[in-house]
């Protein structure tokens, strides 16, 4: 199969189309080529005009570890072009960045979950793309999560740099496809492209991440597909006092790691309040020590999540459930733990990190509601999940 960027360099007539234009990349580490060549060398091996650069959060190289770690701008140090910071001063490009190029190619990997903040900077992409009439090409990747959507919708209002429109937090879309969505459901209008794959199937062997092709991190901490599968639901341990694993060689990979919880009892609790939803992966308690972030130096227990090999269920596999399970087990276990972590998170100053993750107050208020059951959180969140499939539908190009 090929992806985006192998069919642009294959194409002589795509390739015409972009001669005489200023091009700029959006880029990060996994921007590459099936012979991993990455897209900014290949581009300009094929004899197209770049004249700048863009790197999103954790920067053009993939370097910067945390969240709220900025990267400076740069100016290339092999081609000598600008590399714009779109998590620096601004995460929307300026209009000085925007002179910069005629056409944008966005070639960023991205795994399918609404708060990993790419999908939020293609939307601030496209909306300064309209303002000063550029045009934008997505060179289309896999979703390595693949077509399941899950999660409540983003409450309207509740908008932030890890939520950019009233979607679930797994979303089934590639790039390319978001990039419809977008233009349609907030009425932008701009030459807009996608270059699509070839040869994906999305529920194919490998269910979303292609057999035989290389996994290369898109950001520090997304290690492999295990963590793509897993991150939908994971990544709501950011808004927790829990470790995610950050500090450790698997982060985001673990329902949560703890130096007073128990996880053979909460993983108890969940086998009673909901065992459906342990379904399509295989829980293992385990210890780790992080070497840095929350718990560092500190022996925690833990669960970690193996959806891959035997234990990998697609159709039944459900992150975010699977998550929000282990929250309210532990709420049940240890009624008085202090869970919801009260700091900054993605620049947002007002709201609790776990309400800014779920675009709203949803899923935490399920959780410390001793009367609500798994049944309540699956009533909205199904009625949600289905709208949202109505709703892209007509968006899906594989």
């Amino acid at each position: 199969m090929k992806f985006g960027i192998d069919r642009l360099l294959a194409s002589p007539e795509l390739l015409a189309e972009l001669s005489g234009r200023r091009v700029a990349l959006v880029a990060h580490p996994a921007s590459v080529t099936a012979d991993l060549t990455h897209s900014l060398d290949a581009l300009i091996a094929a004899g197209v005009n770049v004249t700048s650069a863009f790197g999103p959060q954790h920067g053009l190289k993939g370097d910067k570890q945390d969240n709220m770690v900025e990267t400076r701008d740069e100016t290339d140090p092999v081609y000598g072009i600008p590399v714009f910071s779109l998590y620096g001063e601004v995460r929307r490009p300026s209009g000085q960045m925007m002179s910069s190029a005629d056409v944008f190619l966005f070639d960023l990997q991205d795994l399918g979950c609404r708060i990993y903040t790419f999908v939020t900077t293609l939307l601030y992409l496209l909306e300064e793309a309209v303002k000063h009439g550029k045009t934008v090409w997505v060179l289309d990747r896999p979703n390595p999560a693949g077509r399941p959507v899950e999660g409540t919708l983003l409450v309207p209002g509740q908008e932030s740099f890890v939520g950019a429109g009233p979607m679930p937090m797994r979303h089934g879309l590639t790039m390319g496809e978001m990039g419809h969505w977008f233009i349609e459901h907030f009425g932008l209008d701009l030459d807009y492209r996608v270059v699509e794959m070839e040869g994906w199937n999305p529920e194919g062997p490998g269910c979303g991440w292609p057999e035989g092709r290389v996994w290369i991190n898109p950001s520090p901490n997304a290690a492999n597909v295990n963590m793509a599968r897993a991150y939908a639901g994971t990544v709501m341990l950011e808004g927790t006092t829990l470790s995610e694993g950050r500090g450790t060689t698997r982060p985001l990979e673990v329902l949560f790691g703890a130096p007073d919880v128990d996880a053979a009892a909460v993983h108890r609790e969940m086998q009673r309040l909901a065992p459906e939803w342990l379904r399509g992966c295989k829980l293992r308690e385990c210890h780790f020590e992080p070497t840095f972030h929350k718990h560092a130096g500190t022996l925690c227990n833990a669960l970690m999540i193996h959806a891959e090999g035997p234990f990998y269920d697609h159709a039944a596999f459900r992150p975010w459930r699977l998550q929000a399970l282990a929250f309210k087990a532990i709420r049940s276990v240890y009624p008085n733990y202090d869970l919801w972590r009260d700091f900054p998170y993605e620049y947002e100053l007002e709201r609790l990190a776990i309400d800014v993750i779920n675009g709203g107050p949803g899923l935490r208020e399920w959780v410390d509601d001793p009367a609500q059951e798994p049944g309540d959180l699956q009533a909205l969140a199904a009625a949600d999940e289905v709208a949202w499939l109505g709703a892209v539908e007509q968006h899906k190009l594989y």
